[in-house]
C-alpha cells in the first residue's frame, strides 16, 4: 500500500464570522430603526397636542422617520451581505475538502461524510458496500517515468472511479495511491461488477490497473471493522497468482 499523504480538510472560512458581524450590525439597525419610529410618533402626538412647535414637531417626526427608513435599509443590505458570506464560506469549505489531484474528497473530510454514510445504513438496515482500492504499479510508474506520470494515473483512475460510480457514491482518496469508496444501498457482488468494469477501462485505455478489496455492512460493524474487512480483501486479491 503507498504512502498516505492526502491533504486534510481545510480550517473553517473566515466567512461565517463576517456573516454572523453582519447580522448583528442588522439587528442594531433594526433597533436604531424602531428608536426612530418611537421618537417620530411622539413628536406626532405633541404636535397634535399644540399648537406652539407643532410645526418643529411635524419636521422632527419627519427626520426620525426618514432616520428609521435608512436604517432599515441598510440592516436588509446588512443581511443580504450576510447570507453572501455564509454561501462563500459553504463554497470555501467545499473545495478544502476535496483532493486537487483527484477530485476525490481529502481523507480528514471524507472520513467524517463515511461515518454518516455507515450510521445512516445501519440505522436504515440498507446494503451497503465499501471498497479499499489500491492503484497497481504506482511506484514503478514514478520511478520509470516521473511523477508527472505518476499523478496522471491516479486522476485517470480516479475519473474512471466517479465514472462507474453514481454521482452521490463517496470516493475518498485515503493515501497516496488508494481509495475508499462507498456505495449505499449496494451489495457486495453489485459492487465488484462495477470495479471490474473499471479495471477493463483502465487496461483498455491506460494498460493500468486496480486491486480492490470489498466488504458488505454488517449489523454489530463499527467503521473501523468494516475498513478493516475491506482492506484485509484488498491483501488477499493481491496475493492471488496471475
Amino acid at each position: 500500500m503507498g504512502g498516505e499523504h492526502a491533504g486534510s480538510a481545510g480550517e473553517p472560512a473566515e466567512t461565517d464570522t463576517a456573516g454572523g458581524d453582519r447580522d448583528r450590525t442588522a439587528e442594531d439597525r433594526d433597533q436604531r430603526a424602531k428608536d426612530h419610529d418611537q421618537a417620530s410618533e411622539a413628536r406626532e402626538r405633541a404636535a397634535d397636542g399644540v399648537d406652539t412647535g407643532a410645526a418643529a414637531d411635524r419636521a422632527g417626526a419627519l427626520r426620525d422617520r426618514r432616520g428609521g427608513a435608512s436604517d432599515r435599509t441598510q440592516a436588509a443590505d446588512d443581511r443580504e451581505a450576510a447570507s453572501e458570506d455564509r454561501v462563500l464560506s459553504a463554497r470555501e469549505r467545499a473545495a478544502s475538502s476535496i483532493d486537487e489531484l483527484t477530485g476525490a474528497h481529502r481523507r480528514e473530510a471524507g472520513m467524517v461524510e463515511l461515518a454518516r454514510e455507515v450510521e445512516r445504513a445501519t440505522r436504515t438496515e440498507q446494503p451497503f458496500a465499501l471498497a479499499f482500492v489500491d492503484v497497481d504499479g504506482l511506484k514503478g510508474r514514478n520511478d520509470s517515468l516521473g511523477h508527472a506520470a505518476g499523478d496522471q494515473l491516479l486522476r485517470e483512475t480516479a475519473e474512471l472511479i466517479h465514472a462507474h460510480l453514481r454521482s452521490y457514491d463517496l470516493v475518498i482518496r485515503f493515501g497516496g495511491d488508494e481509495f475508499l469508496c462507498a456505495l449505499p444501498n449496494v451489495t457486495k457482488a453489485e459492487a465488484a461488477k462495477r470495479f471490474s468494469l473499471v479495471n477493463a477501462d483502465l487496461a483498455a485505455a491506460h494498460h493500468a490497473s486496480v486491486t480492490f478489496g470489498l466488504a458488505e455492512l454488517e449489523p454489530d460493524d463499527s467503521l473501523d471493522d468494516l475498513i478493516a474487512r475491506a482492506d484485509e480483501a484488498m491483501y488477499r486479491e493481491r496475493e492471488q497468482p496471475g
